[in-house]
């Protein structure tokens, strides 16, 4: 399906916009990219655009003579940086959400996939598609949750008004990988990376350790994405996860591992920890469109920490919505 297509990934030079860049081009699509960006992070073979996509023109511009649209582009941070920085989370979700569907209903773009998150779900042990508004988000989670509910939302109305049914709606779990946010606003698995590569030791890590979350790859996440959009295009939301949980403890066990210098860690029970178990339900993903991580937990974070040693110079080097000035 994408030899040959025109296609436009927003945010197509993150962690999983890179992989994803790489899959499409391989698989023989003509690639932009639109993202605030450094372009020394773009793949060299897409066509790279600079720019802000809570801005009509932009947008426009960027869609423009596209087949296909991944929405990748979004805002990431640690637990409890939404609580700290609300408006910083929500208001250009919400926006660029908006705009980038908009744009690309205008445009007539044939398939569109639209990225939303776990964050959507109501607090549960499993999350399963249909039970996502049986309740509100995790309080911790409620403004980016609520401004990606919005971005489902819309899809689904202009199924029902335009007819236009061919958007797919994936929900990644807990996404590392290469590229990740090592910054100190980062993601669990990034901040211990760097935490340990720095040479943190004793590691101290939050909580007791039981707490059970769904890591996936972003590479496996970039191929599932590719997968929905071909055979998962109707609205329909689809998790993307691992669809097994990994305590806390377990992980940080293969991280030290990997890393044999860290030779104590302490565990810090007086921090808080979130919800003691966050798994995806994956019997969609299977059934509908064949979709099966291949990335193992050991060779995912392995990989991610020798990625970290080897670009630590410039891993910094990326557009934060954070920071005052974009940069991490």
């Amino acid at each position: 399906m994408y030899n040959g297509a025109k296609v436009l990934v927003t945010g197509g030079t993150g962690m999983i916009g890179r992989p994803l860049v790489d899959m499409l081009i391989e698989a023989g699509a003509e690639v932009r990219i639109a993202a605030l960006d450094d372009p020394a992070r773009a793949n060299p073979a897409a066509e790279f655009m600079n720019g802000d996509l809570t801005d009509w023109d932009f947008c426009a511009k960027a869609i423009n003579g596209v087949d296909m649209v991944f929405h990748l582009a979004g805002i990431k941070g640690a637990a409890g940086l939404s609580a700290q920085r609300p408006a910083s989370f929500m208001v250009p979700l919400l926006l660029f959400n908006t705009m980038v569907m908009e744009s690309a209903r205008r445009a007539g773009v044939e398939r569109m996939l639209y990225t939303s998150s776990i964050a959507v779900y109501e607090p549960a042990a499993k999350f399963v598609e249909d039970e996502a508004w049986n309740g509100p988000p995790h309080e911790g989670d409620r403004f980016p949750a609520w401004a990606k509910r919005m971005g489902e939302l819309q899809a689904e109305a202009y199924k029902l008004e335009y007819g236009w049914d061919k958007i797919a709606i994936v929900r990644p779990a807990n996404v590392y990988g290469p590229g990740d946010d090592f910054s100190p606003t980062g993601m669990v698995i990034p901040s211990l990376i760097r935490r340990v590569a720095d040479g943190e030791n004793p590691l101290t890590v939050w909580g007791d350790g039981s707490t059970v979350r769904d890591f996936i790859h972003a590479r496996d996440v970039a191929y599932g994405m590719m997968l929905a959009l071909e055979k998962g295009a109707d609205c329909t939301p689809i998790n993307l996860g691992s669809g097994s949980g990994v305590a806390i403890k377990d992980l940080v066990e293969v991280l030290v591992d990997i890393v044999p210098d860290v030779r104590e860690v302490v565990w810090d029970t007086d921090k808080p920890t979130g919800e003691p178990v966050r798994l995806m339900d994956l019997t969609r993903a299977r059934e509908k469109i064949g979709f099966e991580p291949q990335v193992s937990l050991r060779d995912g974070v392995e990989e991610t920490y020798n990625w970290y040693l080897e670009n630590r110079a410039n891993v910094d080097n990326r557009f934060n919505a954070f920071s005052k000035d974009g940069k991490s």
